[in-house]
């Protein structure tokens, strides 16, 4: 499904794996006006069980596009937009960016996180959520959703209803 307005926030998911998570951040991304972007390869099918019921009967409302790779993700998107990179190994914390609506939120897979050569080329536009070094990673669908009512909090993206 794709949608002609401009979303609030591009949520990208670079080759996730696990269809709950991107079933809940589907559903996160109704809820706010953001377009889901998923990059080959996938871990699931789009049609999966779990993928539908963690969307629940909001995924025929999500506003997404199935992408090949990365390079065809950046000539989609566009380059002038500005994207941010979410990784453990970042030394930026969330808090610290200035998101504004339009922004790119980019996501590594479940297994692996965002490939080294993508981090590595943006490394000032990579942010982290703080945790003790005991926790190896956070859950994706919690980290998107944190950083997605962030970025919506910073610039004021939805009003209450």
């Amino acid at each position: 499904m794709t949608d002609q307005t401009e979303p609030i926030l591009h949520v990208v998911l670079h080759s996730p794996e696990i269809p709950p998570n991107t079933g809940n951040i589907g559903r996160s991304c109704v809820a706010i006006g953001a377009k889901l972007w998923l990059v080959k390869p996938l871990g699931y099918l789009l049609d999966d069980k779990y993928l539908r019921r963690a969307g629940m009967d909001y995924w025929q409302f999500l506003n997404y596009e199935v992408v090949e790779n990365w390079e065809e993700l950046r000539q989609r998107i566009g380059e002038e937009k500005q994207y941010w990179y979410l990784t453990k190994f970042a030394t930026k914390l969330v808090w610290e960016a200035e998101f504004t609506p339009g922004d790119v939120l980019v996501f590594g897979s479940e297994g692996s996180g965002l490939p080294e050569e993508i981090r590595d080329e943006n490394s000032e536009s990579c942010l982290k959520l703080p945790m003790f070094e005991q926790v190896r990673s956070l859950n994706l669908a919690s980290t998107a959703n944190t950083v997605m009512y962030e970025a919506i909090r910073q610039f004021g993206g939805l009003s209450s209803s």
